[in-house]
């Protein structure tokens, strides 16, 4: 998806950007963008917290 986004040369959403001049297909293909994004960090966020966790056990024995 974020090759797709740079190869097209689409605009990235800006979080509280005006809105008033997108259309309604815009608007959904920014809740794709942004809905992948948040899968995207949440993915990270498990991975960090696995190797925070994995420490943490390696340290309490």
């Amino acid at each position: 998806m974020e090759e797709e986004l740079r190869s097209t040369g689409a605009q990235l959403h800006e979080v509280g950007m005006v809105l008033d001049a997108l259309s309604v297909d815009e608007l959904k293909e920014r809740i794709v963008i942004l809905t992948s994004e948040i899968e995207r960090l949440k993915k990270e966020v498990e991975k960090k917290d696995a190797t925070r966790n994995a420490a943490e056990n390696a340290f309490k024995l």
